[in-house]
């Protein structure tokens, strides 16, 4: 594949500042995109966007507003937004991941879902009349896990929110399509990451390294060339698809 094959086109990727989201932004950016690493935090937005040679942007998702005039500010700049990239995600909260279903309480699902699912919604919702008043339609790719896809027996909070993007990219994928828009959802499963990996005891890491049939972790790299591919042409006419990156733990 070109280096440039993403040539000329925009990308927003949040959660940008290390793990997947990191190796996203510089994946998008080897390939010829002019890349805007984003968080919450500017300072940590404009590390990581200097080590990738790309723009920084501060966003919070949680924020409505937030997203307004992050998505105001880069059009002004940019002139447009051709790919982007919803990864980031609340952190990864043992306390209550482990919990039983019966016990997870309310504000435990509104602060994975306030981030998670309607982060998505809220930055795709602000992108998409860029998207649509441009012409040149778009590429939206949000990232889900396989309990959103197979159920899982821990983590209710984050599969309730993760099920939830998998619904929104194939409405957007159906609504938008006349309009040049594709969406997928990235369902992954044990990728290591600080957020996850590097929460684990070492037991736990090779544990789960056993659940998928290459019986090993996948790498955050990994995710990021499946991402790449997909915000490019190589697939023009697919949308709406769950694609499961897990190591062949969940099969369709």
């Amino acid at each position: 594949m070109s280096s440039l094959s993403l040539k000329g086109r925009v990308a927003v990727v949040t959660g940008a500042t290390r793990g997947i989201g990191f190796e996203v932004a510089s994946e998008l950016a080897a390939r010829g995109a002019s890349v805007i690493a984003c968080s919450r935090d500017i300072k940590s937005a404009q590390a990581a966007a200097k080590k990738i040679g790309c723009a920084a942007g501060q966003v919070d998702v949680s924020e409505a507003a937030s997203v307004r005039d992050f998505v105001r500010g880069a059009k002004k700049e940019h002139g447009r937004i051709d790919i982007l990239v919803n990864n980031a995600g609340y952190p990864f909260a043992p306390a209550t991941w482990y919990k039983k279903f019966h016990d997870v309480t309310d504000d435990e699902v509104d602060a994975v879902i306030d981030v998670d699912l309607k982060g998505t919604f809220r930055l795709t919702r602000a992108v998409l009349p860029v998207m649509v008043q441009g012409g040149r339609g778009g590429v939206i790719i949000s990232i889900s896990s396989t309990p959103a896809v197979a159920g899982h027996t821990e983590g209710a909070p984050y599969t309730l929110a993760k099920a939830g993007i998998v619904a929104m990219t194939k409405h957007i994928a159906l609504e938008y399509g006349p309009d040049n828009i594709r969406a997928y959802t990235l369902a992954l499963g044990n990728i290591a990451t600080d957020a996850t990996y590097g929460a684990m005891g070492e037991k736990e890491r090779k544990a789960a390294a056993q659940e998928n049939a290459m019986k090993r972790w996948g790498r955050p790299r990994e995710v990021a060339r499946v991402a790449a591919s997909l915000a490019g042409d190589d697939f023009s006419f697919a949308t709406g698809n769950t694609i499961v990156i897990d190591g062949g733990a969940v099969l369709l």
